[in-house]
């Protein structure tokens, strides 16, 4: 229940203090008075909007605080998965709007997201205000009465889960189809550029390789020469010259011979016995080299084409290297090869949908027979508490129809009603505003009881209705009061009169500003703010009196 509350600078609200009982709390007063102002405070606890406008002139920010004790195990499972102290079912529950129209959120000083605001406040106040009676001929909002009459809650969240998971899933395989059909359509094109590469057989570096074969082959005559001429002065057979190999050799030879008398020659003759290998060696690579070189034309276009099929495919597939080149035909490789291994993918994907769906099926069948058992005695329990507020010939039905699929089932509810012995018809059609009233109240009567909702505010459910038919109303309003603490914001005084306390909203303008205030009404205060609501604002002895008697006091 909620024990106080507290707010500052919330519209025409600078400071309020109050506590409440338990049982029927009635809050009345003139129109204009600041009822509404009350009642959007309390629904910034529930997680309503925030906005900067409703800060008063001149404050910075806005605080909304109220106390709540509840114990109840869904409130406890919830505090613990969001790490918030539960104390024993004793919540502090404060939100906090800044001039931005950024708000904070807190429970028990800890501070909060928005959402998880709403999901404790929800387990704590339910709020109906004026226009919520209209929700009655919405057939989506007859559904979740009739579900939270059937405890389909844990079905229902099962079911929504499932829902969501199966159209995740479904966007995820028209997305493969999609990937699939564009790939099979380019398949055979990509297929062929894989086998050009693969069929080139081409290697980091071979296109520099062969530029260098092809730079020496393009003048292999010169080259010949020059390497004829090199091994002709290593290795000359001509009388006239001495060969390098041979004119070494001999000075090499005579430096031996002088290290007999001169000892510093003979690291001389090593030196040059060194020299003269390396040489050897030179000369004989280059004599190879002159043997291995031809001078063969097919060999030069041989290596002319490989340069151009090499060049072409760089350029046709925008490539700068070999090495881009390669990259290029694993990329080619995975989409011709991965065609299969995504087909394979879609064909899992099928079959998990099919799993799910079958699931999703299960529980809205479980949901369609439970909707069905419940609906007979849901619409008995409405009829039961309707003629408590003299509708003693309505009827009233509940008729559950195919819908389009969704998260909440393939199921469809419209309440029928009529007033008196004739065939039901759906609500929006016959209902007048007082029976829509009647009908809503009754739905929050046995909702309450087994919802175990702690708090509840009525913001004028009676509106429509008046004499003996508002004193009804009063006494289920007051009634469950007896299991629940009932808030029941009103303008009847049939009503008013039933509440175990009174609070007056009163407004007062000072200097052009206006402030509203929140006070107890005891004694005399009671009975003339019942005769206000009696007779209008000039109250008379015969208000006051039948106030008094309203009251039980005379």
């Amino acid at each position: 229940m909620l024990t106080s509350l507290h707010i500052r600078h919330y519209v025409l609200i600078d400071s309020l203090d109050v506590d409440f009982p338990e049982g029927l709390v009635v809050i009345s007063g003139a129109t204009g008075a600041g009822k509404s102002i009350l009642l959007g405070a309390l629904g910034l606890l529930c997680g309503a909007k925030a906005d900067a406008g409703a800060i008063s002139a001149g404050a910075d920010s806005c605080v909304v605080e109220g106390t709540f004790d509840f114990e109840d195990e869904d409130l406890r499972r919830l505090c613990a998965e969001n790490d918030l102290d539960y104390d024993g079912g004793h919540l502090l529950i404060r939100r906090v709007v800044s001039s931005s129209g950024r708000s904070r959120c807190f429970v028990n000083d800890c501070p909060v997201p928005l959402p998880v605001l709403g999901s404790i406040s929800s387990l704590l106040l339910d709020i109906h205000s004026q226009h919520d009676t209209l929700l009655l001929t919405d057939r989506r909002y007859q559904l979740s009465v009739l579900d939270a009459y059937a405890r389909n809650a844990d079905l229902l969240s099962r079911a929504e889960s499932s829902w969501t998971a199966l159209r995740k899933l479904d966007g995820e395989i028209a997305s493969l189809q999609d990937v699939l059909a564009k790939a099979r359509e380019e398949n055979d094109y990509n297929s062929a550029l894989y086998s050009q590469i693969v069929k080139a057989d081409i290697h980091e570096g071979e296109l520099k390789s062969l530029q260098d074969e092809q730079y020496a082959l393009a003048h292999s005559s010169q080259i010949k020469e020059l390497l004829e001429a090199c091994d002709a002065l290593f290795n000359s057979e001509d009388s006239a010259a001495v060969p390098v190999n041979a004119a070494l050799v001999r000075i090499g030879r005579n430096l031996r011979k002088l290290s007999e008398y001169m000892p510093q020659m003979g690291p001389l003759a090593d030196r040059l016995e060194s020299s003269r290998l390396e040489l050897k060696d030179i000369s004989e690579q280059v004599a190879d080299t002159d043997e291995a070189l031809a001078c063969d034309p097919s060999r030069l276009q041989q290596v002319d084409d490989r340069i151009g099929l090499i060049t072409d495919l760089l350029k046709r597939h925008g490539c700068s290297d070999e090495a881009g080149l390669l990259r290029r035909r694993d990329s080619l490789k995975e989409l011709v090869t991965g065609l299969d291994g995504k087909a394979e993918r879609l064909e899992d994907m099928k079959k998990e949908r099919e799993a799910l769906a079958a699931s999703l099926d299960g529980l809205f069948n479980e949901l369609h027979s439970r909707r069905v058992e419940a609906a007979g005695r849901f619409a008995k329990a409405v009829l039961e508490n309707l003629r408590q507020m003299e509708l003693d010939g309505a009827r009233f039905e509940v008729e559950l129809g195919d819908a389009p699929a969704s998260a909440s089932g393939t199921d469809g509810v419209s309440f029928l009603f009529s007033a008196t012995a004739a065939a039901p018809v759906p609500v929006a059609k016959c209902a007048s505003g007082g029976e829509l009233s009647r009908i809503m109240l009754s739905l929050k009567q046995f909702m309450s009881s087994f919802m175990n909702m702690p708090t509840i505010i009525f913001d004028e459910i009676d509106t429509g209705v008046s004499g003996s038919v508002a004193d009804r109303m009063g006494s289920v309003i007051c009634k469950m009061g007896d299991d629940a603490q009932v808030f029941a914001i009103t303008h009847l005084p049939q009503v008013a009169a039933k509440g175990k306390v009174h609070y007056l909203v009163e407004k007062t303008v000072n200097d052009g500003h206006g402030t509203s205030s929140v006070r107890k009404l005891t004694g005399d205060d009671r009975v003339m703010e019942i005769a206000r609501m009696l007779s209008g604002e000039t109250t008379s002895p015969q208000a006051v009196a039948n106030a008094r008697s309203l009251l039980g006091l005379i």
